[in-house]
């Protein structure tokens, strides 16, 4: 139980500092943009994604021992949910005007891009046994 804890905070927090490093990034370009970090969801954006990614890695973490075959299906299922996510909850709002900007696609698909990186990483660690 202990090993499992420790994997998961380590994820959480190498995932929350790289989210932090690209998600100053983007305010600083939004900044040169002359455009509000406040505008385009994006801090919910990076929450929501960083709450999934930590949720998907949980339970490929508890579903290691058991069931080792599964984790890449359910790596996959993963993305689904967070593709639903975005579909129901970010894509109307979006699409409030008609049509969804470079700036409302980017504010979502940069931190979903940089969870499913790290993830993948971690999944490929855990594959591997050396997690």
């Amino acid at each position: 139980m202990k090993k499992m804890t420790k994997q998961i905070q380590a994820f959480g927090i190498k995932l929350l500092f790289a989210l932090s490093i690209v998600f100053g990034i983007h305010s600083a370009i939004l900044y040169f943009l002359d455009i509000s970090i406040f505008q385009n969801l994006l801090i919910p954006s990076y929450i929501t994604n960083y709450f999934l990614a930590l949720l998907i890695f949980l339970i490929l973490v508890k579903l290691k021992k058991k069931y080792l075959d599964l984790l890449g299906f359910v790596f996959m299922g993963g993305s689904f949910v967070k593709f639903s996510v975005y579909f129901i909850f970010f894509n109307p709002v979006f699409k409030q005007n008609g049509t969804v900007s470079a700036q409302e696609a980017t504010a979502f698909f940069v931190p979903y891009l940089l969870c499913l990186i790290v993830e993948t990483f971690y999944l490929i660690k855990l594959l591997n046994n050396k997690m």
